[in-house]
């Protein structure tokens, strides 16, 4: 039996493992922790969520609610371990974090297929290799990579958002909701006047920032960028990103505030919350002083502060091809966010494609070549070439997708439209023999 060694077992490398051992393909599993931590990880489960619980909108006019639906009907472990994981979010997917970890882990650990290996790994193996070791690749790997990939030198920068216990909020000064109150008023919202707003601003503006070597405004991708520099790009940044009240109405006032700090549930018992949209850098002590700022959050205990981490990412449209293949040695294959694809779904996506393509090769069947009419295929496409430009990480958007061909009056009608004709194209391609055996 041939054995396909996966390194890194994130969400990519996880749901690539899964997808090849289900298929009855001996797969070596290759995991770091708990021998070694990168500076996000706390957990020594595997697939750990870092930067947010929430894996976004689950409606199918959004974008990333068709790659979720795409990858239940393909059997995506990391869809599964998520519904069996679900706490309240309105209408977005979020989990509890470490039951969502545990049960993938578990469920590994339990496959016949999948011999676990807990070392580090320092060099590619002969055979069949998946590298999915995530945005904050150990130095020994990266190093074994750049002597493949001399373009291997390209990197943002990622932040996580801080932590806060439930009972440590002030709920005189808070009030639960959704916006537009869609979903069961799951967020907690910190109103702001302005006066007190302005004060926040300020004082962000000019707090001490963690040591972080190489950093600057430029490099932070804008889907995750600090607040910190959202302060410093304007007196209303913030007020029309993660801050904004709109559609939010203070059930003490009758009105929308000034500004509003959402806090979402963190863990299934509902006992901790993060900040929303609040990813940053600064020091610990500043954290602590300038976020209690906020008056729901005056006497907040922080049971996890905001960390600031190097991301960093192949050149793939010049490196991958539409298969995540090094195009230079084609037995081997990335996975994750250091592809380019950016978030926790994408990156399982990614896994998921490169197991089922990996598995049809090695099992001598017909690839399953997922099109661009796909939300599957249309990232890989990204990845491999489909970028103008500089390349830059990309979360899964309906803009990459190839168009309908013909009008649809509506956004939401023309998005619609888009997912249901992916998913008649995902239900025909799950008839290839990959998906039956």
């Amino acid at each position: 039996m041939q054995t396909v060694t996966v390194i890194g077992a994130g969400l990519a490398g996880s749901e690539c493992a899964w997808q090849l051992a289900r298929r009855g393909i001996h797969v070596r599993l290759i995991e770091m922790k708990p021998l070694k931590y990168t500076p996000a990880h706390k957990s020594e489960n595997f697939a750990e969520l870092v930067c947010s619980n929430s894996l976004r909108g689950d409606d199918l006019t959004n974008a990333v609610g068709l790659l979720k639906e795409e990858m239940r009907r393909l059997g995506s472990l990391i869809m599964e371990s998520a519904e069996t994981n679900r706490v309240a979010a309105g209408g977005a997917l979020a989990v509890d974090r470490e039951g969502f970890s545990k049960y993938i882990t578990e469920k590994l650990a339990n496959e016949p297929n999948i011999e676990i290996v807990r070392a580090e790994a320092t060099d590619i193996p002969e055979g069949e290799v998946v590298i999915a070791t995530g945005p904050l690749t150990s130095d020994a790997m990266a190093d074994r990579i750049k002597s493949l990939c001399p373009e291997f030198d390209l990197h943002f920068y990622d932040a996580v958002a801080p932590i806060v216990t439930l009972e440590s909020v002030d709920m005189t000064s808070a009030y639960r909701a959704s916006r537009y109150g869609k979903g069961s008023a799951d967020y907690i919202n910190c109103p702001m006047t302005r006066e007190e707003y302005t004060a926040f601003v300020a004082e962000l503006r000019a707090a001490k920032e963690a040591p972080v070597h190489g950093f600057d405004d430029g490099a932070v991708f804008e889907g995750c960028m600090p607040v910190e520099v959202m302060a410093r790009r304007g007196e209303d940044t913030l007020r029309y990103g993660p801050m904004k009240p709109v559609g939010l109405v203070n059930p003490n006032t009758g009105e929308e505030d000034y500004a509003v700090v959402q806090l979402r549930q963190d863990n299934a018992d509902g006992t901790l919350f993060n900040l929303v949209g609040f990813q940053t850098h600064l020091t610990w002590g500043e954290q602590k002083r300038v976020f209690s700022m906020i008056p729901a959050l005056k006497g907040a205990e922080f049971v996890r502060y905001g960390v600031m981490h190097r991301n960093t990412y192949l050149d793939s449209p010049r490196l991958l091809d539409g298969y995540y293949r090094l195009r230079s040695e084609l037995r081997i294959s990335f996975a994750g966010q250091m592809t380019g694809v950016e978030g926790y779904v994408e990156s399982a996506a990614s896994g998921m494609l490169v197991g089922i393509e990996t598995a049809a090769r090695v099992l001598g069947l017909e690839s399953v070549d997922f099109p661009r009419e796909t939300a599957i295929g249309a990232l890989a496409a990204y990845v491999s070439g489909g970028s103008v430009g500089d390349f830059q990480p990309m979360n899964i958007n309906f803009g990459i997708i190839t168009p309908l061909g013909y009008r649809v009056k509506g956004k939401r009608n023309k998005n619609a439209e888009i997912s249901r004709r992916s998913l008649e194209t995902i239900d025909k391609l799950r008839e290839k023999e990959v998906f039956r055996t």
